[in-house]
């Protein structure tokens, strides 16, 4: 079965792509840095769009997502742009963890694994 890298650098890819599995690396909001929990979620979620149209699928097809952010207090601002972008009828199974995140301008980085059919 082939292995598909999409967005690949030297330490790490965006994207990949094994058999009828899409996983993506941690998202943060780079060209949101430093900007409210509600801004670095949407610029998230839109980069998250773009990884899993380049790899062929999309939001309706998420199995798993995986959610850190770096202060609980902001859970359910993060959730309200989270819960009017997540596909109605398709929620992925997830987890949404407190952590320290690379670096203090980020506050959410987001990974999600997906089903390409």
């Amino acid at each position: 079965m082939s292995i598909r890298r999409i967005e690949t650098g030297e330490r790490m890819s965006q994207t990949v792509v094994h058999g009828n599995t899409v996983y993506t690396a941690g998202q943060v909001a780079r060209s949101a840095a430093g900007a409210s929990v509600t801004d670095q979620t949407h610029t998230i979620l839109d980069q998250l769009d773009a990884l899993l149209t380049e790899a062929g699928t999309d939001k309706s097809k998420l199995i798993s997502a995986t959610i850190w952010i770096s202060d609980m207090s902001t859970f359910n601002e993060m959730n309200a742009v989270w819960d009017a972008w997540v596909s109605p009828g398709n929620t992925p199974a997830r987890a949404c963890v407190e952590a320290k995140l690379a670096s203090p301008d980020f506050t959410v980085e987001i990974a999600v694994i997906a089903a390409v059919d």
